[in-house]
């Protein structure tokens, strides 16, 4: 499979994060991390920007409708598709460490992880926030906690610790992630974010290396893809068929930047993605 990146907007972003597909906004979202803003793709291929917070660290769809986003130590939810989010409070108080990826699973809960500004090791948590608002810690000990997605029968779940170098899977058994396990190295690419297609691939965004690439089940390396940008941050399945591939990228703390750093790109790829697990919140 031969696949050519397309870059789909200008190069708006610091650092682009978090691309999600959803119907109920109009179709491609994603942040601008550390402006705090999230970024909409509308259909005549102008980008809205809504500014939300010192730190806007990924956004999902509610089921109920409206959104949910990360906020610098939090969350926050809107009612509207549009509408600016009012923030609950904080999770935690470490002013060293903000809130990072997220993403759902089936049941409505939400999975929210975090890393500390200065990367410091075991110092940043995942955490469950159910449908109800009540939180639980996860995993106790990571470094920077990025992407999560669930297998389409929900039975795994896909996972980067970006420190590891490497993706993990769980078993999700009662509802809880267990056996956590190495599922396959990024080869001397950080792995950030991913999201998991109908037939339960996964797709990966290895950091500082400029790829994107997706494993089977099995863990065999299906396709990788080169993009001109080294700092590729995550993915995300969508489009009218669900075979757009879209990828979101940074220029921080570039020496030297790239002229298309911090544009999203967009490939078609052969088997489309799965609706986005919306949180139940």
């Amino acid at each position: 499979m031969t696949m050519t990146p397309e870059q789909i907007t200008d190069p708006l972003c610091y650092h682009g994060e978090g691309p999600v597909w959803s119907e109920t906004w109009g179709g491609l979202r994603w942040v601008d991390m550390l402006a705090g803003d999230l970024l909409t793709l509308r259909a005549d291929g102008s980008v809205d920007r809504l500014h939300v917070g010192t730190v806007a660290a990924f956004v999902r769809p509610r089921a109920a409708g409206g959104y949910v986003v990360g906020l610098e130590r939090g969350l926050g939810l809107a009612d509207g598709p549009d509408d600016a989010p009012r923030a609950l409070p904080e999770m935690w108080a470490d002013t060293g460490v903000r809130m990072n990826e997220g993403g759902c699973d089936p049941a409505g809960n939400l999975y929210a992880g975090s890393m500390p500004y200065e990367k410091t090791p075991g110092a940043a948590k995942l955490y469950r926030i159910t449908p109800a608002g009540q939180v639980s810690v996860v995993l106790p000990a990571v470094t920077t906690s990025n992407g999560i997605d669930f297998a389409p029968d929900g039975s795994r779940a896909y996972y980067n610790d970006t420190q590891t170098g490497g993706t993990d899977v769980f078993d999700v058994v009662d509802g809880e992630l267990t056996n956590r396990r190495p599922f396959h190295s990024g080869d001397g690419g950080r792995p950030d974010g991913l999201c998991v297609d109908s037939a339960g691939n996964v797709w990966v965004a290895l950091n500082r290396v400029g790829k994107v690439r997706c494993y089977s089940a099995g863990a065999e390396i299906l396709t990788e893809v080169d993009l001109p940008v080294r700092l590729t941050t995550a993915c995300t399945l969508g489009g009218a068929d669900g075979r757009d591939l879209y990828v979101t990228t940074s220029r921080e703390k570039l020496e030297d930047p790239e002229p298309e750093a911090g544009a999203v790109f967009r490939l078609r790829v052969d088997v489309p993605g799965k609706p986005v697990l919306p949180y139940g919140g």
